[in-house]
This record gives structure tokens, sequence and C-alpha cells, in this order.
């Protein structure tokens, strides 16, 4: 069937939306009906079949179901419509909507949405009608260059959808996740599916920039606006314009400089340090953090009023150890890519190996699986890897929350911690400082006080 001879039913209590959706769509469809009341949904599907419908996410309603979409889904389901649901919905509701993928809805669309998007999206339900899409949809995203980002299992798909449906808009991304879990790959899955994907992907450490680069370095400087200022040098805001920045590690950020990048934010400006004049940017702005979300809603660490620019639409990756089979498939994946990198044989995994690999809590997540299947195909001299064969590492070997020797003098347990903080931030005294919640300053003293 053709979308030429489609009828397709609107239903949303935006009367702006119907006027569009109509506009838009009576070129191209048989015939386009349009309702701002869910109620009279039942009465319509009694009296006409429809081949397509497009239903809001949310509507003005008493019902208390926390989600009328759904709610309404059900409903045509119900009354065995034939057509093929679209879902409207606006960023925050991404999650919901994917469960209305699951509960037989053919597909959703992002408010506001590109048209051409949006017909392609109708043109697709038409022709596959009565097939499903929701299983084809969450596969994979086996087309990306990215071959890492990797899953089947059900957390994965997830996000794979979310990648696929917010990459093309220019909605603001927080990617949470803990340390190794793939935050970086899934940044850049979302550029590689993003309008801007053929413009700069610039990545940020700004967990790493003190405060004395933190403005030079995301926003650029004029010559002589301090010592080392030779030239005039733009920013990586000013790199990524007409592309997307990500910002990783957004949630070890100063107060201070949370207010100096939610300025830019605001207003889509950056002034280069030593200059007056601002430059306008164009950015898709990313950002991960390891910190949960709970603690990034703590005023006292990170403002409210930033979160809510940053997180427009949240992807929670999740660790490892949560993600069953993914196991398997990822640790498969390493051994080919590593026995080509050193020119050897593939090898295959015992049985104890893979029991061992299944068995294991990985705290160093994806990154600390992908080194230990390195150190094996180096190691190994056969065709299969036996348990021993691999050997996790022993950086993750003691869990976070396993409590500190318990040094009965003061001085001894201060240098232990201090000791144990910088080795878990690999020296850099600013993270450290920031984790002890002292100044560098004050640091710099206990290191020379412990000799360490």
């Amino acid at each position: 069937m053709q979308l030429k001879k489609a009828s397709v039913l609107v239903v949303d209590d935006d009367a702006d939306v119907l006027t569009a959706v109509r506009l838009l769509l009576r070129p191209h469809v048989k015939e386009v009906v349009t309702e701002k009341n869910p109620d009279n949904l039942p009465a319509l599907l009694r009296q006409q079949a429809y081949d397509l419908i497009l239903l809001d996410m949310n509507f003005k309603s008493a019902l208390n179901t926390g989600n009328e979409g759904l709610y309404w889904l059900r409903k045509v389901k119900e009354l065995k419509s034939d057509a093929a649901v679209i879902m409207i919905t606006a960023y925050g509701d991404i999650d919901l909507a994917i469960r209305s993928l699951k509960e037989g809805a053919f597909d959703f669309v992002v408010k506001p949405w590109h048209n051409d998007k949006l017909l392609a999206i109708l043109a697709d339900a038409v022709s596959k009608k009565g097939k499903g899409m929701a299983a084809e949809a969450t596969e994979s995203l086996s087309d990306l260059p990215y071959s890492e980002l990797l899953g089947t299992s059900e957390a994965m798909k997830d996000i794979f959808l979310k990648i696929r449906k917010v990459a093309p808009t220019d909605a603001n991304v927080l990617i949470l996740g803990e340390n190794g879990t793939g935050k970086e790959l899934v940044a850049k899955a979302i550029h590689s599916y993003s309008l801007r994907a053929g413009k700069p992907f610039i990545k940020v450490d700004v967990g790493a920039l003190t405060e004395s680069l933190f403005e030079s370095e995301l926003f650029g400087h004029k010559k002589g606006a301090f010592t080392d200022a030779r030239e005039d040098r733009a920013g990586r805001f000013e790199a990524a314009s007409g592309g997307t920045i990500f910002l990783d590690e957004i949630g070890n950020i100063s107060l201070h400089q949370q207010a100096k990048l939610l300025s830019v934010l605001q207003n889509w400006q950056v002034i280069r340090v030593g200059a007056n004049e601002p430059v306008n940017i164009d950015v898709r702005l990313l950002c991960a953090t390891n910190v949960p979300l709970a603690e990034l809603a703590n005023e006292f660490r990170f403002r409210k009023d930033l979160v809510y620019r940053i997180n427009t639409v949240e992807i929670m990756i999740p660790p490892l150890r949560q993600r069953g089979s993914d196991i398997l498939l990822l640790a498969k994946h390493f051994t080919t890519v590593y026995a080509d990198k050193y020119m050897k044989p593939a090898p295959e995994l015992s049985k104890a190996a893979t029991d061992k690999l299944m068995q294991y809590h990985y705290p160093g997540n994806v990154r600390e699986l992908q080194y230990a299947i390195e150190r094996a195909v180096i190691m190994a001299d056969g065709q299969v890897l036996a348990a021993d064969d691999i050997i996790f590492s022993p950086i993750e070997a003691v869990p976070a929350d396993q409590p500190l020797a318990q040094e009965s003098n003061l001085e001894e347990l201060e240098k232990t911690t201090i000791n144990r903080v910088l080795q878990k931030h690999g020296g850099n005294l600013t993270r450290a400082s920031k984790e002890l919640g002292i100044t560098r300053t004050a640091l710099y003293r206990r290191l020379g006080k412990y000799g360490l």
C-alpha cells in the first residue's frame, strides 16, 4: 500500500499541532482526520477504519495513568484496530515512548520533528503495516563505525532506539553511567546519526581542566590576555561550531565553572578571555558523567539550572554486570580485534573461560573486559583461551565501598586516604583535591608533609 492511499487519524489536544499536521499530510495522503479530545477515539474507530494513527503521548485530562498516550494505545489495541500507531512525544518522554513500542506502537516521532522525517516514518508504516517494527528498530547499530557499541540485551536495545530517535534532533543529551561503560561511544554514535555528522566532533574532558584553563580551553582567548597567550586562539566551542561538542566528566566541574558554562548555554555565545565582543556559536551539546543524577541534583555540588540545560534527554548506560550475554558478545569481539592487531589466529573461549567471564562482577565495566581479553590474546599460546588466561586487573580488585584499613593513628589514616585518592585519579591533583574536599594548595602541603 502507498502513503497516497492511506487514511490518517491524528489525535492531539494542541490545535496548532493538528493544523500543522493536516497541512503537511493533505497533499500526501488520501484522508486526514484530526481530533483534539482522545475520549472520542473509540467512537471514531468504530465509525471508520484508519491505516495510520498519530497519537500524542500526553493530554490534559483527568486520567491518572502517568501517561495518557499508553492508555489510549491500549484502547486502540482493545478495539482491534489494524491501524499502525505512531506516538507523538516530547524529548523528556522518550523512555515512555520506548515502552509504547513494546506495547504495540509502530514507531514514535519527537517534537519538534522534521517534516521529511515524519513523512518517511508514515510511508514506512504503511508499507510494513501489520508486520510491526519495534524489534527491527532495536536490534543494533551495526552500520555505525563504532563497532564496540554492541549488545543484544534489552537495556542496550533501548539505548540504540534512543540514539536513533534523539540523534536527528538538536536536543542536549546527558549520558550517565559508571566508568568504562562506553559513554564516549554513545556520544559518537549520536553525532554519527545526527544532521551534523559531517561537521566536527570535539571532545573535552572538562573534569581535568583547572580553573585557570577552563575558560581559555572552552571559550578561547585573545593575544596578551595572560602570560602564555602569544596569539589569538579559538576555544573548543568555536572549533565545534556547526557540529557537536562532547563535555566528558561534566559532574566534576566546580560551581564557578558551572556558572561560566551556564552563561554560554543560555546565550549560545562565547567571549574569549581578554575580549569584549561575544562570538555566536552553533553546536549540539552532549555531556557525560559517572556521577549519579541524584547527586547532580544536590545544589551544593551542581547547579540545578545547569542540570536542566544539559539534560533535555537522558541516556543511562547500564553496567556490564547487568547486561547478561552481552559479556560474551563483547569478549568474542575483542578476541577478534586483538588477534588481528597482534597478527595471531583468533582463539576460541573454553567453557571454563566463558563461565569465568560470566561470573565476574566487572567494576571496570567494558573497559576492564577489553583489557583482560587483550592480555589473554597476547599471552595465550594455544588456540583456546582457558580460565587461567583470563586475568582481571588488580586495580579493580578491591570494591570501591570496601572500608579502609583500620589505622588507629589519625595522620596515617589521612595519608592513606590521600594516597588512595591520588592513585584513583592517576596522580591528577585537581581531581584528587576535589574528591578530598580541599584546595590544591592544601593538598600540596599534605603531600609535602607525608612525603607523597
